[in-house]
């Protein structure tokens, strides 16, 4: 049986970079992995945001982007915020 698929929210710069609020894709890999392919998939724009964005596992800071995720997360990703 396939791993349940992820979730991958957008906010601020990055949902106007990938042209979308969220999308579903499949599991099975990294952080790392995944942020390739949704740079693959939507642009140089959104890979340069990708490059300095946070990203949240089901709530959690990702510190170790070569993990693998777990099927059905929702990750987060949080470009940089300006103010304060």
């Amino acid at each position: 049986m396939e791993p349940t698929p992820l979730t991958v929210r957008y906010f601020a710069g990055a949902r106007a970079a990938a042209g979308r609020a969220e999308e579903v894709t499949p599991a099975g890999r990294s952080l790392d992995d995944l942020t390739t392919e949704l740079a693959q998939r939507h642009g140089d724009r959104l890979a340069a945001v990708l490059r300095v964005a946070s990203f949240l596992v089901d709530g959690v800071a990702c510190h170790d982007r070569r993990a693998p995720l777990p099927g059905g997360a929702t990750i987060d990703v949080l470009p940089p915020f300006a103010g304060g």
